[in-house]
């Protein structure tokens, strides 16, 4: 995916990079030994080879300057300090972090090393795969999202942007979802509906956010494209980029039944069926990650139009069901 917010490196920048980090160990001479990985839609990310053999992938946040929405603010360092803190339950499968630099002298932002996973990236390999196998996976995808989702804060909200916390969740996801639309309303988004008429809805439905009382570990963008697989046992889980503190019910996991699946995630994370105020929070949920598709648009200029349609379409299929509810 192409986006504006990819801060690519040349060989030598990423050669003096690795050798800060690594105590000396340089690149590996070879013409591959800097590979871009593409799949990501933020960040620069490569695979990079060293000359003692190790392989390791480095990430690079956006330049400085560059224009991103309000929740992205400073999201790699809590990206590192997720992981960091998810690695300490062994039932997380969390790349470890070997180097995470800040000093922005060698690179004009922020950058980590981290280790590579084995097997195969899930998005790409799903449809090959047995049914069975399939099921297996999206079972313990689940699982991992429970233990994720076990750690626990002292506020609601993002780490890398003070202004989108509160102490209760329900001020903490207006103060959220209001963030949103001041992104939108600064580059003239348009969202199938007026922005009013989504907040009314939001603030409508926001009595059912007062049931969530503990802030929990979010990790909010955890799509089959951000784990890895390997003889049919997940090994790994990344991008933790965009975790807050929050309601487990934002995990992509329980957004899945909106595009027609993800009932093995549920019984993997132990969460089939749900009440009225549950129900009305998962719409609330839905209607938001359609917002932030379709505002990140204006943001990133995206080369097709397939994020901004998957966004109106979030955004119709939870305005209709909480407009009627």
């Amino acid at each position: 995916m192409e986006s504006t917010t990819k801060n690519r490196k040349t060989r030598e920048q990423i050669a003096r990079m690795v050798e800060r980090a690594f105590d000396g160990v340089t690149l590996a001479a070879v013409d591959d030994a800097v590979t871009e990985l593409k799949d990501g839609w933020f960040n620069a990310a490569y695979n990079v080879c060293l000359s003692d053999g190790r392989e390791v992938v480095l990430k690079i946040a956006p330049p400085q300057g560059a224009e991103v929405m309000s929740y992205e603010k400073d999201i790699m360092t809590t990206e590192v300090a997720a992981m960091r803190m998810a690695a300490q339950n062994p039932a997380i499968p969390v790349p470890e972090i070997y180097y995470y630099d800040t000093a922005r002298d060698l690179c004009d932002s922020n950058y980590f090393f981290m280790e590579k996973l084995t097997g195969d990236n899930y998005g790409h390999v799903k449809g090959s795969l047995p049914p069975e196998t399939v099921a297996q996976i999206d079972r313990q995808i689940g699982a991992i999202i429970r233990e994720i989702n076990q750690y626990t804060g002292t506020y609601f909200g993002y780490d890398g942007n003070p202004d989108l916390r509160a102490n209760t969740w329900r001020e903490a996801f207006i103060k959220i979802c209001d963030s949103v639309f001041d992104d939108g309303l600064r580059k003239d988004a348009v969202y199938g509906f007026p922005v009013d008429e989504i907040r009314a809805a939001i603030l409508k439905h926001a009595p059912a956010l007062d049931e969530v009382t503990t802030p929990r570990m979010v990790h909010w963008d955890a799509w089959e494209l951000n784990f890895f697989v390997k003889d049919g046992e997940i090994t790994g889980i990344l991008d933790f980029e965009r975790v807050l503190w929050a309601d487990p019910l934002m995990e992509a996991q329980f957004r899945m039944p909106a595009f027609g699946g993800g009932q093995e995630c549920l019984q993997g994370y132990g969460k089939t069926t749900f009440t009225h105020a549950e129900d009305v929070r998962n719409y609330l949920y839905t209607l938001h990650l359609g917002l932030v598709m379709k505002t990140e648009c204006y943001y990133r200029n995206y080369p097709t139009d397939e994020v901004s349609n998957m966004g109106l379409g979030l955004i119709a299929h939870a305005m209709k069901w909480l407009q009627e509810n």
